[in-house]
């Protein structure tokens, strides 16, 4: 079992626009192709899991998303790196309370990440949870991650003074690559990446 590097998308590994229904408004921030490169060349697993009630309202459908979704790889890919999985919940929430779970699947529950660690065969006790919203968080703490780093980039300074949510806060996404790749445990080969 390898350990993962899981990541919000919007305002964490690309540019924060409200509902993304347009491919042409994807736009990678400025280091994040390079911090997946360095975590993948350490044996991270990078994967992306996203909340997108855009389909659930309506806005977008699954064709739209798939369309959304290969034009970022397609930038990854420009940058010299790639994501290991692609989970999206499409579910619309009924409240706007970060901390309640209404569905398995969507953030903060941890259904994602939990299905991404059976498909990818990932340890989450040795994996790490990226975004910049309370709700990414914290379904990396129900997932069991090792631990939880919050981002400026985005909305994660709105955040930044909840430091009982979070293990580390960074400006962006490169930042908190390195922070994880300092962290002890995480040479190459190590039993507790």
């Amino acid at each position: 079992m390898r350990p993962a590097v899981f990541l919000d998308r919007d305002g964490t590994l690309i540019r924060e626009v409200g509902y993304l229904t347009d491919p042409a408004a994807v736009a990678l921030l400025p280091g994040a192709a390079r911090a997946l490169r360095r975590l993948r060349e350490r044996g991270y697993a990078c994967v992306l899991v996203t909340n997108q009630s855009a389909i659930g309202r309506g806005l977008l459908d699954d064709a739209g998303l798939a369309a959304v979704h290969l034009e970022l790889r397609r930038q990854l890919d420009a940058g010299g790196t790639e994501l290991d999985g692609i989970y999206s919940c499409p579910h619309a929430p009924a409240q706007d309370d970060p901390g309640i779970v209404e569905h398995p699947d969507r953030k903060p529950g941890p259904g994602m990440l939990l299905r991404a660690a059976r498909d990818h065969d990932l340890d989450l006790r040795r994996s790490y949870m990226v975004g910049d919203q309370l709700r990414d968080l914290l379904a990396g703490r129900n997932a069991g991650c090792r631990a939880v780093v919050l981002v400026r980039s985005g909305q994660g300074e709105r955040f930044a003074g909840r430091g009982d949510c979070y293990d580390h806060c960074a400006d962006d996404l490169e930042a908190a690559s390195e922070w994880i790749l300092g962290q002890p445990g995480t040479e190459e080969g190590s039993d507790r990446a």
